[in-house]
């Protein structure tokens, strides 16, 4: 096991540790609501983010996460150009408070969040962003301490677990995983003997953590678990797309400002995402090394660690009890656009079970049909799909919905 200095020292970038203590600090100022953030309320934040809805440059800010392939992959093979855009060179930040920020204050126009992150911004906080496409599925997993002989949730009990966010898939597939296992999960304080307790903790920071044994696991994207596996002693105990089938976890969003006066804008991007994603499903091993250390740079992790984050779900996984579903025939993560209506629905309903931090009241009489309709414009991925050919079914409107599965 690579002890934990050696852990912090992957991830070597041109961030500095002084720009960490700002992220903190901006992680904890989101636990009081994006105004309390950004130091204004829903209509100032508006007019912060003008200029980016007047920029036809494609900006895009990331987290250096597997989430963010799609995206990355659009750049690097010059898809966005190929469709008649300008784009900057990607500009990655290190925590999901900082990146929220920077989409919020009109520095990106184009980034990839959590799927629950734009609920909270648009009905807590008034911000107007919309969702333009998924930007994956799955592509997370929880792991604990190799040695720490926990082999399922009610394992937990008692024990500290770190999420990336309070409003993430992670923290939503986490709390719902311990509360069918008896455990109930809290965010304050030690865990009583049938508790599980919950942090938050930026992803850098966490394979550090396990294997300091400050926490017990932690459930996040990947490269995270991969890097866990490979340098922190860390076991997969369940893939968050084995508990829910082909879960969305991040997804594309744009100012509905830049969306509204730039429609043609707005499906170039979505028309390049599209592509990127048909090319990822396509040359896995390709696309990781494209965006590791070794290749673009995009994300500071040796190409061994991107290869198994985004290939790796053989049969030793089903053998520990990590995959218990194979029939689902999913993938460690996988890629497609479509923002299927009856996922964003359930997001809602299972938001307003989650704990969090602050105040989630907004949640309260907040309609998942209306937010399905409000929050996401599909207009653009939908002619995405019928212009590229690698997205079979596309042109069948039943192709278009499902039913969502969840099941540990």
């Amino acid at each position: 096991m690579t002890a934990p200095d050696d852990l912090s020292a992957l991830w070597t970038h041109e961030w500095t540790r002084a720009d960490w203590t700002r992220r903190n600090t901006l992680d904890a100022l989101a636990r009081g609501g994006l105004a309390a953030l950004l130091g204004g309320g829903g209509l100032a934040l508006s007019g912060r983010a003008v200029h980016a809805a007047e920029d036809e440059t494609v900006r895009i800010g990331y987290l250096p996460i597997t989430d963010a392939t799609a995206l990355l992959v659009a750049h690097a093979k010059g898809y966005f150009e190929e469709a008649g855009l300008k784009v900057a060179e990607p500009t990655p930040v290190r925590s999901w408070s900082a990146l929220v920020e920077g989409f919020a204050a009109g520095k990106f126009n184009l980034a990839h969040l959590l799927k629950p992150i734009p609920v909270w911004m648009r009905y807590n906080n008034k911000f107007p962003v919309k969702i333009l496409a998924w930007a994956h599925t799955n592509g997370s997993g929880i792991v604990v301490g190799g040695k720490s002989g926990i082999e399922d949730f009610k394992g937990l009990a008692g024990k500290r677990v770190a999420v990336p966010y309070w409003y993430s898939m992670h923290n939503v597939v986490l709390q719902y995983a311990l509360r069918e296992s008896g455990v109930t999960p809290v965010i304050r304080g030690e865990a009583g003997a049938n508790e599980c307790a919950l942090q938050i903790l930026a992803p850098p920071e966490m394979p550090a953590a396990l294997a300091a044994g400050k926490i017990d696991g932690y459930i996040v994207a990947e490269p995270f678990n991969a890097l866990g596996e490979l340098k922190a002693g860390a076991r997969m105990l369940r893939f968050t797309g084995d508990i829910w089938k082909n879960h969305p976890c991040c997804v594309v969003v744009a100012h509905e400002s830049q969306v509204a006066a730039k429609p043609e804008w707005a499906g170039k991007a979505v028309d390049a995402i599209v592509r990127a994603q048909a090319y990822c499903v396509k040359n896995r091993e390709e696309v990781a090394r494209l965006i590791s250390k070794e290749g673009r740079g995009y994300l500071p992790m040796p190409a061994d660690v991107v290869i198994k984050a985004t290939t790796d779900y053989g049969p030793a996984y089903e053998a520990s009890g990590a995959i218990r579903h194979r029939d689902w025939a999913a993938q460690r993560i996988d890629f497609q656009p479509w923002p299927y209506p009856s996922a964003t629905k359930l997001i809602v309903e299972a938001m307003g079970n989650t704990v969090v931090e602050g105040d989630a009241g907004f949640l309260k009489g907040l309609d998942p049909d209306f937010v399905a309709r409000d929050l996401v414009d599909d207009r653009f991925v939908r002619a995405s799909l019928k212009r590229y050919p690698e997205w079979p079914g596309a042109a069948d409107e039943a192709a278009l919905t499902r039913q969502e599965t969840l099941s540990l």
